[in-house]
């Protein structure tokens, strides 16, 4: 059914900008074999897991799947919006003017589409930039004030995500000298025998407290047990329902972690619970951070009794106009919000899912900074 829906949305894109590109007869048969391209390699690239040819990457043939999936998405979106607004032209267009108007909006959307595929590309492969963003506690202790966490999240090391790219996000990471590092799930999309290798530079983190990991839903598509005791292998702190508390400056805060949102349809012995997460800590820390992989965790954590929620899982949409469906499954799609008490940080993650493309999404590395509230 899926491809045949989307065999059809390819038919779609094709009757709608082909014979209005004026390409000719040969041009309309290579744009139809395009299409025809797309419709067969998208699906490889939705079920590539771990495809790897070379110690360098993945092979040619799932890139080019993925990248097909991203231009793909593109076009219908824009060939969608450009029907959308033939309509309204055509109240206000005379009809000697129409074909000139199909043929230009036509262009316009093949080199939109394309633009903004090359634009998502490079930015999805470049090293994830630092975003700073500070966090007002209540009641927060002056010793504590200033404490520092460098989040990571959904770097979905796999087909195209490959040692070279974790590489660059561990020295980035580590060049923030920050307290505590906090990897916040979807880690990997693959076996620990396809992926040990390229998840080895995570080894290199380095923080004042140490590297915390809590897991996302794709873990546990990917073999979360081996991935458990793989990252604890690395030197990650693995927090399932479960907290450390820290000492600093004569201070102390809780570090907690849950298991994923979804953890239970997997296993139900890992159902997430904020609750227990933080279960006999001591009443007297100065502050209780949560790291959950995914936003719908806040009302729990919220009514637990946690400062602070990080968590991921969204991509902050990943490329326009995704980020605007993102509200419909999570309650927060990116940045600072506010829930009750509870302060959550969403992040857009540090790598990308399927297409290597971000647009209106860009990738990030969060240097999460403890405030005093005023």
């Amino acid at each position: 059914m899926m491809l045949g829906l989307l065999g059809l949305l390819h038919v779609y894109i094709g009757v709608r900008l082909l014979p209005a590109l004026s390409l000719g007869v040969l041009g309309q048969v290579i744009g139809g074999l395009l299409l025809v391209a797309s419709w067969i390699l998208i699906p490889m690239g939705l079920t590539a897991r771990s495809r790897q040819t070379n110690s360098d990457g993945a092979d040619g043939l799932v890139w080019t799947a993925l990248i097909a999936m991203g231009l793909f998405s593109s076009l219908f979106v824009f060939t969608l919006l450009r029907d959308l607004a033939l309509l309204v032209a055509v109240l206000f267009t005379q009809a000697a003017a129409t074909a000139r108007v199909q043929t230009t909006s036509a262009w316009i959307v093949v080199s939109a589409a394309a633009l903004a595929t090359l634009i998502g590309f490079i930015n999805a492969r470049r090293v994830a930039r630092v975003v700073h963003v500070d966090v007002p506690i209540a009641n927060l202790p002056p010793a504590l004030r200033g404490f520092s966490i460098a989040q990571i999240s959904d770097i979905h090391v796999g087909p195209t995500i490959r040692r070279n790219y974790v590489e660059g996000i561990v020295a980035a990471v580590n060049r923030l000298d920050a307290d505590a590092i906090a990897t916040t799930g979807d880690l990997v999309d693959g076996s620990v025998r396809e992926l040990a290798s390229h998840v080895e530079p995570l080894a290199q983190l380095r923080a004042r407290y140490g590297t915390f990991f809590v897991t996302g839903n794709h873990e546990y598509y990917s073999g979360e047990r081996a991935w458990t005791r793989e990252l604890s292998r690395l030197g990650m702190r693995v927090l399932m329902n479960e907290h450390v508390v820290v000492d600093h400056n004569d201070a102390r805060l809780v570090i907690a972690g849950v298991t994923d949102f979804s953890a239970h349809h997997f296993d139900p012995v890992n159902r997430s619970d904020p609750a227990a997460a933080l279960a006999d800590a001591p009443a007297d820390v100065g502050a209780k951070i949560l790291l959950a992989h995914q936003p719908r965790s806040a009302p729990q954590a919220a009514a637990a009794g946690f400062d602070l929620q990080l968590s991921g899982h969204t991509h902050g949409g990943q490329f326009w106009p995704w980020n605007f469906f993102v509200r419909f499954q999570q309650p927060f799609t990116a940045g600072l919000d506010r829930l009750d008490s509870l302060w959550v940080y969403t992040s857009r993650g540090t790598g990308y899912w399927g297409p290597p493309k971000r647009f209106g999404a860009p990738s990030e590395i969060t240097r999460i900074r403890l405030i005093g509230a005023s």
